[in-house]
């Protein structure tokens, strides 16, 4: 004799199916989100590298200063100004003077920029700019949607792009910072 399920076991097995679909869902969207973050932040660092051409252009028709030349082509970027709004390293601690920013500007993308120069350089480095991909939308994270390069004479740089492999992947876990992640990701590291 055939038996049917009754419909206590069938209501049990869909919503055990429910719960498992509500597990993964989540993780399945954070990283489909990340992906298209990561694939923002790789080709916003391509085109960071013509600002720099534009830069030193300026600076030898117009014998301007690096900082002069540097904000007058970063202004090219600029749609407008952008509401202040907190950032977090990937640990939940908030960042150091060195990557907190008072300016926040918004570019024709809608994206959200942010750039320190030092009075003094660092080992060469003169600034550091900020990147939020998404702009002030959530999370506003380092390493999630908020990538950053160092500002050089020639150039810009990743964060941590002299760095080894093995700290660029640490760095990009929840009990990093995140700011290595401006490189890890460009490379082809994946995020977890």
């Amino acid at each position: 004799m055939k038996r049917a399920f009754t419909i206590v076991e069938v209501s049990i097995l869909f919503v055990i199916f429910l719960i498992v679909a509500f597990l993964v869902a989540p993780l399945s969207l954070d990283d489909s989100v990340q992906a298209k973050n990561t694939s923002r932040w790789r080709s916003v660092q391509e085109d960071f590298s013509n600002i720099f051409y534009a830069i030193n252009t300026q600076k030898e028709e117009d014998k301007k200063t690096f900082e002069e030349a540097f904000n007058s082509s970063i202004t090219n970027e600029i749609k407008g100004n952008a509401d202040s709004y907190k950032i977090t390293f990937m640990n939940g601690t908030y960042p150091s003077d060195t990557y907190r920013f008072k300016e926040f500007k918004t570019t024709y993308s809608n994206a959200t920029i942010a750039t320190k120069l030092f009075e003094e350089p660092h080992d060469g480095i003169k600034g550091v700019l900020m990147y939020d991909v998404n702009g002030s939308s959530g999370p506003n994270v380092w390493g999630r949607d908020v990538f950053g390069l160092n500002i050089y004479e020639d150039k810009f740089e990743p964060f941590c792009k002299n760095d080894a492999l093995s700290v660029q992947k640490q760095d990009c876990t929840k009990n990093g910072t995140g700011l290595c992640c401006s490189n890890y990701y460009l490379i082809g590291g994946s995020f977890d």
